[in-house]
């Protein structure tokens, strides 16, 4: 997907097809006419060459020069799982496979623009040692990390785009080649409404033709209106069930390996509920985010969502409420409390817009929820719900 967005806006990739069958990728492989192919596993996670399927093959990613290996190696890619470090334990079907065109690289460099937000801009950084884990590098070798600031305004300069070339070890011709390289890869990113696309490799040939090898590209989620291509192109069959239900509701949900239920208003707050169960021993079984605007309903559903996780031995409720109502929360708790017929501990702090009401209601209910008075003292009663048991 990268490879298509980065080469529509005229950044130079591999040439390359897209296979969602066996026979397809062996004509892909033959249309290529090249020396070597390579064959990739297309799944939204990396560490994909050290995969392993479900059908036995060993790596995501083969390279070969034969285009019936490149059928033999689909037959065994496509409709298994692929399981990698960033999968589910089960790993992930993979449904379609891409075919490229491999070339040599004779230097591999490392190139990213991301939005920082300490710059309160886009940002480009460099490594000319790439191919690599970048943040290793950053721990090893701070001095081979590069980085610029970028106008918002005024975008890109030739001489930023030049010295980044530079920076990162082109030379001759190829200096020119990279910049011209860098500069249209920061209008994709703006033209997309990217957070970060990251290069790596970002290199050159033998033949002298500086290529983006591979990339990740991430997206504002708040430009999808203006994005329907681009957001089309995510397959919500590579997520947890439960998330994709979830965001039917608005709802921001990850799924943890912990048994102590979140549910909370705002990433941040969710994040800091979720140290601080750490912090008093215990283990959060998810990161759940309400956020603002929230409805009695998506309280419902969130209960809904959180018991239904076997794991899960206690919730713990954390709200902060400034534009949330919490005497809503407080009615969405009670009226999922009944119809549930929960049965794990429940741990509710309140804080903020109508709390006094709030209270009120969960007090008033005759339903066993235990009360704190704030964040730290609603994870020590969590943890010491489940450690009871």
């Amino acid at each position: 997907q990268s490879k298509k967005i980065m080469a529509d806006y005229g950044v130079t990739v591999q040439r390359f097809f897209v296979a969602d069958s066996a026979n397809d990728a062996l004509e892909a492989a033959q249309r290529l006419k090249a020396k070597e192919i390579v064959l990739k596993a297309q799944i939204l996670a990396g560490g994909r060459g050290k995969g392993i399927f479900n059908s036995g093959l060993k790596g995501g990613v083969h390279l070969t020069k034969d285009p019936k290996i490149v059928e033999q190696l689909a037959k065994q890619m496509i409709g298994y799982n692929l399981s990698t470090k960033q999968t589910p334990k089960d790993g992930v079907t993979v449904k379609k496979v891409m075919v490229a065109e491999a070339l040599n690289i004779s230097r591999e460099t490392y190139f990213a623009i991301l939005m920082d937000r300490a710059c309160n801009g886009p940002v480009m950084v460099g490594s000319p040692q790439g191919g690599v884990d970048i943040e290793e590098v950053a721990v090893t070798s701070p001095e081979l990390i590069f980085k610029e600031e970028i106008d918002i305004f005024e975008g890109i300069k030739d001489h930023q785009a030049l010295q980044m070339a530079k920076n990162l070890g082109f030379k001759g011709p190829l200096q020119q080649q990279a910049a011209d390289q860098i500069k249209k890869l920061y209008n994709l990113f703006l033209k997309i409404d990217a957070t970060q696309v990251e290069v790596n490799p970002f290199g050159e040939t033998p033949e002298g033709q500086v290529v983006c090898f591979d990339a990740k590209i991430n997206f504002d989620d708040n430009a999808e209106f203006r994005q329907k291509e681009i957001f089309a192109m995510d397959d919500k069959s590579e997520n947890e069930p439960i998330e994709n239900e979830a965001a039917k509701y608005d709802l921001k949900y990850i799924g943890l390996d912990g048994n102590i239920a979140c549910f909370v208003n705002g990433a941040g707050l969710a994040m800091a509920t979720c140290d601080i169960i750490s912090l008093n021993g215990g283990k959060p079984a998810n990161f759940l985010d309400l956020g603002g605007g929230v409805k009695e309903a998506q309280v419902y559903q969130a209960f809904k969502l959180l018991t239904a996780d076997p794991k899960v031995e206690a919730i713990l409720v954390n709200i902060f409420g400034g534009i949330v109502n919490c005497a809503i929360i407080a009615n969405g708790i009670t009226k999922a409390c009944r119809e549930l017929e929960l049965k794990v501990p429940l741990v509710v702090r309140l804080e903020g817009t109508n709390v006094h009401e709030a209270q009120r209601i969960l007090n008033e209910s005759g339903l066993p929820i235990t009360s704190a008075n704030d964040l730290e003292d609603a994870a020590k009663k969590a943890v010491a719900s489940v450690a009871k048991k």
